[in-house]
């Protein structure tokens, strides 16, 4: 599979926040605590196995065992489990909403950036084991967010009642859209595995989460992985001191405000800001904040209201019914999983940044952030329209405008470049400057107004040019125009719009394996692939 590596900033679909943290800017170096080197994952070993509780592991390895009771998974899978009970087992964690069939191709990504983390790991410090672990957002309630997957440019979306956790969701209505689905995957062996995974997922299972579950296993389980479903009462008992110091103390707010106003003032856009308490109450059919109200605590839009009292008991007795927020999430996961290092993509990477401060106030290490592979995937036919476009890969992700002019610039038979042109243009009114300074400064001005206008009239004409030549060339800008539209759909990057289906019915069972095979998640690059039909 030939690959190509763009720097992330070089692609233009990535902030400046995250450019300037995979440069290791100046600016960043206090919002983080070791950037993701190889070498670096050694202090942070000794780091999180002198503070993660053996008994911690035990609840972890007790609530995995339940939740892959029913479960046909790989041995690596069954191994990776019991192996977390060791204090020299450590996780590399990914999360991921239950997006519907998967989402975009980036849930690929992430997954297999985890995966392919461990196996480097596991060469550098083979006296430790590491486990590939996928959250599953089961607490996350924005339904509009995960109920649709894109298909060949066709949005298929599941209609239901929305509210409270997804992942309790039923799996009610999910026929109707398999059979959509169906119909729009045409025939054929590759079509078939794909009709099969979304029956077994989603017909077979009687809610999301459980789906979801099955549909991860069935895609990764050979290559070792652990899927997580954290909302879990054992779990959840572990993280009781945290929650009752959120609720007194406002511990997160206290330390990630100042943060984020540190970020505001360096000029980065602060991804999520913090609420004086973080943390939602779950009930039947609805997730709703937390709130402080009158010395008593309350649940947002309920008529549900608490002494202090009242709800540490309630914390205590029924610790399952609370659930955290984004800022208080990350704490969780590294309150009950031994992990070194979270990988997200741009987004999530942003606020985790926030967080540092928080971490060492509640005394728990800060984990490694790696930014997940990206990668464009071109299929044969593309990469060999390219070739004989003349386009490069780094061409391919200018805006389309500038990738149509700098094309047509380049195959026109008539430079459409007026730079000697300005230049002559300058150098004469420079003999006229010398000429108005031997009189008034009402001449002066008249020259420069008219410098103006004959640079802008050059701007125009070379306008004008460009126009003309690109309606000369329009069956050459046509193609330029539907090819780039294929690899970025709707302007946008493929891994943030398209599903793994639509190349799964190209590649086959060979898709995984390539990706496993050519994604280096310590590279640090933008990854452009083109996978060979054999």
């Amino acid at each position: 599979m030939p690959t190509n590596c763009i720097p992330f900033r070089d692609t233009n679909y990535f902030s400046a926040f995250i450019c300037d943290y995979l440069e290791q800017k100046p600016e960043l170096t206090a919002f983080y605590d070791r950037f993701p080197k190889i070498e670096n994952f050694k202090n942070q070993l000794d780091d999180k196995q002198e503070s993660f509780p053996l008994a911690h592991r035990e609840v972890l390895q007790n609530v995995l065992e339940i939740q892959y009771k029913n479960i046909n998974t790989s041995e690596l899978t069954q191994t990776n489990i019991s192996l977390l009970g060791n204090k020299t087992t450590f996780t590399i964690t990914t999360g991921h909403q239950l997006n519907l069939f998967t989402g975009p191709l980036y849930f690929l990504y992430k997954i297999i950036s985890a995966i392919n983390t461990v196996k480097i790991l596991k060469e550098k410090y083979p006296s430790y084991d590491f486990v590939p672990v996928y959250w599953m957002a089961t607490e996350d309630h924005d339904f509009e967010e995960i109920n649709y997957f894109n298909l060949f440019g066709k949005k298929i979306q599941w209609n239901r009642a929305d509210g409270g956790a997804v992942g309790i969701f039923d799996t009610d209505g999910l026929d109707k859209v398999f059979e959509i689905f169906s119909s729009e995957i045409g025939l054929g062996k590759n079509a078939d595995r794909l009709r099969l995974l979304f029956k077994e997922a989603y017909l077979k299972h009687t809610n999301l989460a459980e789906a979801t579950r099955y549909l991860a296993n069935e895609l990764f389980s050979s290559y070792g992985l652990v899927i997580i479903d954290a909302d879990n009462k054992e779990l959840k008992k572990l993280f009781v001191p945290y929650m009752e110091r959120e609720l007194l103390e406002k511990i997160s707010y206290q330390h990630v405000l100042p943060a984020s106003g540190k970020l505001h003032e360096k000029g980065y856009k602060v991804q999520v800001n913090p609420r004086e308490i973080n943390l939602f109450y779950l009930s039947k059919g609805s997730r709703e904040r937390i709130i402080e109200k009158n010395d008593s605590y309350a649940v947002n839009n309920t008529e549900i209201i608490w002494s202090k009292n009242d709800i540490l008991q309630e914390l205590s007795e029924f610790p399952e019914r609370f659930s955290p927020n984004v800022m208080m999430r990350p704490l969780y996961q590294e309150v009950i999983l031994p992990n070194l290092c979270y990988i997200g993509g741009g987004g999530e990477l942003a606020y985790w940044l926030e967080l540092k401060d928080y971490f060492e106030a509640v005394e728990i290490p800060f984990p490694i952030l790696l930014l997940r592979n990206s990668v464009v995937i071109k299929s044969d036919k593309q990469a060999e329209k390219l070739k004989k476009l003349k386009i490069t890969d780094r061409e391919l992700f200018l805006k389309q405008y500038e990738l149509i002019n700098h094309r047509v610039r380049k195959i026109s038979n008539i430079d459409i470049n007026f730079d000697e042109q300005r230049k002559h243009l300058i150098d004469q009114f420079k003999r006229m400057y010398e000429l108005a300074e031997q009189t008034e400064v009402t001449f002066i001005n008249a020259v420069k107004a008219q410098e103006v206008k004959q640079l802008k009239g050059l701007d125009v004409l070379e306008k004008r040019l460009l126009k003309a030549q690109k309606r000369k060339l329009g069956d050459h800008v046509k193609r330029i125009t539907i090819l780039q539209n294929e690899i970025f759909p709707n302007q946008s990057l493929q891994e943030r719009t398209t599903n793994f289906s639509e190349m799964y019915l190209e590649y086959g069972e060979r898709l995984i394996p390539e990706l496993m095979k050519n994604l280096n998640p310590l590279l640090g690059e933008f990854i452009v692939l083109t996978p060979e039909n054999t």
